[in-house]
């Protein structure tokens, strides 16, 4: 998942100190806790963008550790019998396996949609 663009907002008016010792403390609290399935909002698509015409299924939309996006990763490649990778919150599958990403991720108990063409 990409990381939130801070502005300068988020420091609370703090732009540079001048105090070598100066940390920032940050308000707001990260929780760690999982989200279940039901509660996840994924994204199939099919992207062809900067990849020579060559399809790759899109899952995005994942909410959760990196550790639970690869093993939901390694199930959907395993299942397609394809190879693709986990990084930045999206999931890429080889080839254009939406409809079946679909169906493997809704019988995971996943809100699940298709979109793009």
């Amino acid at each position: 998942m990409k990381a939130k663009k801070k502005i300068l907002n988020d420091f609370g008016g703090i732009m540079f100190s001048t105090d070598p010792s100066f940390i920032y403390e940050s308000d707001a609290e990260e929780s760690n806790e999982p989200i279940p399935n039901q509660q996840q909002d994924l994204r199939v698509t099919l992207d062809r963008k900067n990849r020579g015409g060559k399809g790759v299924t899109l899952v995005t939309g994942f909410i959760g550790s990196t550790d639970a996006l690869e093993t939901l990763a390694k199930m959907l490649k395993s299942k397609c019998g394809v190879g693709g990778a986990a990084k930045d919150g999206e999931i890429l599958i080889q080839g254009d396996f939406r409809d079946k990403v679909l169906l493997l991720l809704q019988k995971e108990g996943y809100k699940v949609k298709k979109s793009g063409g």
